[in-house]
């Protein structure tokens, strides 16, 4: 896309995206979500992202978001708890290792660079 643009994010259809089993670590957490925009050179990435409660591991990329609607835990390992809720901006370095504890389903809209 080119040129500026505006999306209802609380609206957006969103399409699944299914969790390696490995990350899941209890409950059946389902995601889904949409790329609205990504550089010509697949470096920086724009989209909404939405899971279901329950409890996984990742390892991130580094990451702008804010939390839409939901709320959740996240440990980082070697870091800080963050308790995110709607209206939070939060900051997740590349390489944070992380344990999503979802309490009630969470969406949000990101920015990552890779």
């Amino acid at each position: 896309m080119t040129h500026s643009f505006v999306v209802s994010i609380p609206g957006a259809e969103l399409e699944p995206e299914p969790l390696d089993p490995a990350q899941i670590v209890s409950g059946a957490p389902e995601v889904t979500g949409k790329v609205i925009w990504e550089s010509e050179d697949g470096r920086q990435v724009r989209g909404i992202w939405q899971i279901t409660p329950g409890v996984v591991t990742d390892t991130e990329a580094d990451e702008l978001f804010v939390v839409l609607s939901g709320s959740a835990t996240i440990e980082v390992e070697g870091g800080p708890t963050l308790e995110v809720r709607p209206g939070d901006m939060a900051v997740l370095r590349e390489g944070d290792r992380t344990t999503w504890t979802v309490h009630e389903t969470l969406r949000k809209a990101y920015a990552i660079n890779l």
